[in-house]
């Protein structure tokens, strides 16, 4: 019988009675994140129920699926947690480690703006931002951070609603140009508002302008706003200084266009952005990890 065809039997069991499974491919964990973990489980209890089989002594179980859930809750002083036993073999619990781990179409991460707007309806409930960071474990500058998206101002929300920004982190890097220097933003702003439908600027060209705006050497970017939208009649000079796709610096080795868009299709992605795909293969592994 296979995995995907053997019954299922959801139970609360005693942590001592799993054993950790020898062949597991999962042999190192980060001990930071395990640490995170950890506090999640310490707050919330164990959300995702592990996976076991049967072990070979009547009462106990191997573990399949879950061990950094079973270590982390462990460390958070739980003495039971939620299981799925499932009967398979050796070979299909290899199989089953894989694919969970290889995460594509298992989980996928909130969007970037989606999480900001929930750790930050969170972070609402307590009286403070200190107090809020010590919930998630973390330091107050992580809470700032994983909050800036949800903190847009209307002008650059409807950017990236409208798919003019290309993604979250574009967003937020155009307010803090707007911080540093908002006349400079409004026209960068300005000229995103014209691009033609279906154009959008990198987070690279943002990057760019926050540079140039902080007194920093411009990057070169292989993006740049259309010649249109250009500054050199408005005589802003960061933008004329902006090199087209041909000036990219060739030390760095461009992917083949027909991977992007096959990864990006695996990925679920509606179209073949490398930086859409970067951020999403970013969010998966991050989520891989946090497992």
């Amino acid at each position: 019988m296979t995995f995907k065809d053997s019954s299922s039997d959801f139970r609360i069991i005693d942590i001592a009675l799993i054993e950790p499974d020898p062949q597991h491919p999962r042999q190192h964990i980060d001990e930071g994140n395990l640490k995170g973990l950890t506090n999640s489980i310490r707050k919330m209890g164990v959300i995702h129920p592990l996976v076991v089989r049967p072990g070979h002594q009547a009462g106990c179980y191997t573990l399949v699926v879950g061990e950094r859930r079973r270590q982390a809750a462990i460390l958070a002083g739980e003495t039971t947690v939620p299981v799925i036993i499932r009967a398979c073999s050796p070979d299909q619990t290899l199989e089953v480690q894989v694919f969970e781990n290889i995460g594509l179409g298992v989980r996928s991460a909130l969007e970037p703006r989606d999480m900001a707007n929930a750790i930050q309806a969170i972070a609402e409930r307590f009286e403070n931002s200190e107090a809020a960071a010590q919930h998630f474990g973390r330091a107050q500058t992580w809470l700032v951070q994983a909050t800036a998206a949800a903190n847009l101002s209307e002008k650059v929300s409807a950017l990236l609603d409208a798919g003019k920004i290309s993604s979250a982190g574009a967003a937020v890097q155009l307010e803090k140009l707007a911080k540093k220097d908002e006349a400079k933003a409004d026209i960068l702003i300005d000229q995103i508002e014209q691009l033609p439908e279906g154009e959008k600027v990198s987070k690279k060209v943002v990057d760019n302008a926050l540079s140039a705006a902080s007194g920093g050497r411009p990057k070169k970017v292989d993006q740049a706003l259309p010649p249109s939208a250009n500054g050199t009649a408005t005589g802003i000079p960061p933008w004329e200084d902006l090199p087209d796709t041909a000036d990219v610096a060739p030390a760095r080795t461009r992917v083949s266009q027909d991977k992007v868009k096959l990864v990006a299709e695996m990925l679920g992605l509606s179209d073949g952005d490398e930086e859409a795909v970067l951020i999403r293969l970013i969010d998966e592994f991050l989520a891989l990890k946090h497992s």
